[in-house]
């Protein structure tokens, strides 16, 4: 996905002048209006692969442009830093593709991973203005980034887009009481057995594939984000393979052997 450059043409592509379909100030479905220029060119936002579960779900094709035209293409390599801890909250963030682990930093200097990140997740505007947590790469990350006082006046132009960001953070609040209950009641198995379930229902959201499942942690960032060690996730996933629930493919992939045994599994503790 690309945006505008500072300059007016398209990241990551030919000049607004390849692009432009006319001079007009308004713009068809499919094409967006440069708010500089004026120009109207092929909108990449409304053939976007996440579009529908991001949240420029909340706009039409029409509607769309008022994102586009604030919004910039960045793309980092794994294990990079998007975000810091207590940094001023400048942007905010959709993921395109690959992924982001979110961590807390602790006193003695030790991290815990509390969530991640997938296509179509939203990462930004905590309400203090400063972020909550440390955002960084899984492997290489593309991004849409928004200016947050400019995200701030789509808002106020569409209250759809806004209701809808809103319902992102009420899922980032389930997930963190989520993932509070699987820390404290779930045993290992429970704990690994959530989380597979957990990521096969978010690929099979964004339509990716499923069989095999692509799992996005290492073997620490698991232990470290289940509150369990190297050793115990190790088991842990072979007890889900002797008990027939899942089949390793590879160490980052994993099939899906019984669906149901895993809910149970899940659904315990």
């Amino acid at each position: 996905m690309a945006g505008i450059s500072e300059s007016g043409t398209a990241e990551g592509g030919a000049a607004p002048s390849a692009q432009r379909a006319h001079q007009s100030h308004a713009a068809a479905p499919g094409m967006v209006v440069c708010p500089i220029h004026h120009n109207a060119f092929a909108s990449v936002c409304a053939s976007c692969g996440i579009r529908h579960i991001a949240i420029c779900a909340a706009l039409n094709d029409y509607e769309i442009g008022d994102l586009e035209s604030i919004m910039s293409h960045r793309q980092l390599g794994p294990n990079q830093l998007l975000a810091l801890e207590g940094d001023k909250a400048d942007y905010a963030y959709n993921v395109i593709s690959g992924g982001l682990k979110i961590y807390k930093s602790l006193a003695d200097g030790r991290t815990q991973i509390v969530g991640f990140l997938l296509p179509g997740d939203f990462l930004g505007l905590p309400q203090r203005g400063t972020y909550a947590y440390s955002a960084e790469t899984l492997g290489t990350t593309e991004l849409c980034q928004f200016p947050r006082t400019a995200l701030t006046l789509v808002f106020a132009k569409h209250e759809a887009l806004q209701e809808r960001v809103l319902s992102t953070v009420h899922d980032e609040l389930a997930a963190a009481q989520e993932h509070m209950l699987l820390l404290g009641r779930k045993h290992a198995t429970e704990k690994l057995g959530s989380l597979l379930l957990g990521l096969l229902r978010r690929v099979e959201r964004l339509g990716g594939a499923v069989e095999p499942l692509s799992l996005p942690l290492h073997r620490n960032q698991i232990a470290d984000y289940l509150g369990l060690t190297i050793e115990t996730v190790s088991r842990s996933f072979t007890q889900l393979r002797n008990d027939g629930v899942i089949r390793l493919v590879k160490s980052d992939l994993v099939s899906i052997a019984d669906r149901d045994r895993l809910e149970e599994i899940a659904d315990a503790g």
